[in-house]
C-alpha cells in the first residue's frame, strides 16, 4: 500500500485555522497569506496570480506530464445592494446559497472605515409586533436585511458610518469539533479541502515520499461564483483532481465517511481513466469510498475545462450534509481524502502519452468495450477480499 498516515490534529487544527479567517469570494487576501505560509512551511516556493489563485510545484520525477490538485479558499458570502431609509442594508448574495440560511446569521460587513457586526433578520422579525406575520413572510433575499450592530437610524447615518453599496459581508461559520468526529459550521465548502490538501502535502514531507511526476497544489479564489481554476494551471499539467464536497441528501449515494469519488457533475463525465484510477488505489490501500453523480453542481475542474484547458479531471468529495447551509462533515472523510491523495501523487503514471501535449494514435487509450468481456468459473466464485472497506470512525 502507498498510502501515508496522516496527521489528524494538524488536520484539525489547519481547518480550524482557515474557518476562522473570513474569505468571501472577492476577499480572499488574508486565506491566501495564511495558505501561502503554511506552503512555505513545507519548504515548497509559491506562486500567485495577479488576484491571489496560488500555486506550489512539488517537484517529482519529470515535470512532464504533471499532476495538480486543487481546492477553492473562497466561500459563500453577501453583498450591500443599497442602504435603506430605515437604517438597516438590503444585501445580495455571493455565491449559490439560500436567504433561509441567511436568516438569524451573525456577520461583518467590511467598509473602506473598518469592519462593522450585524445580524441578518427577516423584514418581519418580532413577533411581538408582527404576531404570525412572521411565519408567513415568504423566502428570499428581497424579505431579508442587514442590521448593524451601531448607532444609525437612517440611510445617511450609514452613509456617514462609512458604509456603502457593494461592501462585502462575510457570515460567521460558528464551527463545532465534536468529539465523536463530526464537525458541524458553515463554510466547510471548501476550507475542509484546504485542510485536506495541506495534510496530504505534510505526510508527503514528513516521510520524503517522490513522486513520478511534478505536482501542482493549486489554490483557488473565486470557485464560488464558477470563475475557480480557469487562470492558475500551466501547460504541463496533464491531470487535474479537484477536491470538494459531495452531497448526502435523498437520492444522492454520497457519504459522510470514507471517500465520495463523483463520476459526473452538470458539465458531465469525468476523465474514465482518471477516475478509474482513483477507484482502484481505494481498493487497493483499503480506503472506503464510494460514487456518486452531482446534478446541480460544479466544480475547480469545470472551470478549467471550460477556460480550454487540455488537461483530465476527476472530482473527489468529503460527504456533507445541508450543503451551502449550516454544514456537517466527519473527520473520517477528510482523512479518507487525504490519504487518497498521498496514494495518487505516488502512483506510478499510466498514461505516458499524456506527457506531450499532442500526438499520435500510438499509446493511446482504449475503454471496455463489449467485444473485451470474456467469462471464466473464477468469475462466479466468491472473492472474500472484494467489497471489505476499512472502518476507522
Amino acid at each position: 500500500m502507498t498510502r501515508l498516515t496522516i496527521d489528524a490534529e494538524y488536520l484539525a487544527n489547519t481547518l480550524k485555522k482557515a474557518l476562522s479567517i473570513p474569505s468571501p469570494t472577492s476577499y480572499t487576501d488574508t486565506i491566501v497569506h495564511f495558505v501561502t505560509n503554511e506552503l512555505a512551511s513545507f519548504g515548497l516556493s509559491v506562486e500567485l496570480t495577479r488576484r491571489g489563485a496560488i500555486r506550489a510545484v512539488r517537484p517529482g520525477g519529470t515535470p512532464r506530464g504533471a499532476r495538480a490538485l486543487v481546492s477553492h479558499v473562497d466561500t459563500l458570502g453577501a453583498q450591500v445592494k443599497y442602504l435603506k431609509e430605515n437604517g438597516r442594508l438590503s444585501v445580495v448574495p455571493i455565491g449559490f446559497w439560500s436567504a433561509r440560511f441567511a436568516e438569524g446569521a451573525r456577520c461583518t460587513v467590511f467598509t473602506e472605515k473598518g469592519g462593522y457586526r450585524g445580524t441578518i433578520l427577516p423584514l418581519k422579525a418580532s413577533g411581538h409586533t408582527f404576531n404570525e406575520e412572521i411565519d408567513r413572510l415568504p423566502i428570499g433575499w428581497d424579505h431579508v436585511e442587514l442590521r448593524v450592530d451601531a448607532r444609525v437610524r437612517n440611510a445617511a447615518d450609514l452613509a456617514r458610518h462609512g458604509f456603502e453599496v457593494g461592501d462585502i459581508i462575510a457570515i460567521d461559520p460558528q464551527p463545532e469539533f465534536l468529539d465523536n468526529g463530526f464537525i458541524v459550521s458553515r463554510h466547510l465548502d471548501n476550507k475542509a479541502g484546504v485542510a485536506v490538501m495541506l495534510a496530504a502535502l505534510k505526510a508527503l514531507t514528513d516521510t520524503g515520499a517522490e513522486t513520478p511526476v511534478d505536482t501542482h497544489w493549486l489554490f483557488t479564489i473565486s470557485e464560488e461564483v464558477g470563475v475557480g481554476a480557469s487562470s492558475v494551471l500551466t501547460p504541463d499539467v496533464a491531470s487535474l483532481v479537484a477536491i470538494d464536497n459531495g452531497t448526502t441528501a435523498p437520492g444522492q449515494n454520497s457519504d459522510e465517511f470514507g471517500v465520495t469519488i463523483s463520476t459526473a457533475d452538470q458539465t458531465g463525465p469525468f476523465d474514465f481513466h482518471l477516475t478509474k484510477k482513483l477507484t482502484e488505489l481505494c481498493r487497493a490501500n483499503e480506503i472506503r469510498y464510494q460514487k456518486d453523480v452531482f446534478r446541480y453542481y460544479r466544480s475547480d475542474s469545470a472551470s478549467a475545462i471550460v477556460a480550454g484547458a487540455d488537461v483530465r479531471t476527476a472530482l473527489i468529495t468529503f460527504g456533507i450534509d445541508a450543503s451551502h447551509g449550516y454544514e456537517r462533515i466527519h473527520i473520517h472523510a477528510l482523512r479518507s481524502l487525504a490519504e487518497l491523495v498521498t496514494a495518487y501523487v505516488q502512483s506510478p503514471v499510466e498514461i505516458t502519452r499524456d506527457f506531450q501535449h499532442t500526438a499520435g494514435i500510438t499509446g493511446f487509450t482504449h475503454q471496455p468495450t463489449e467485444d473485451a468481456v470474456s467469462e471464466s468459473p473464477a468469475d462466479f466464485e466468491p472473492d472474500q477480499r472484494k467489497g471489505r472497506r476499512r472502518e476507522r470512525v
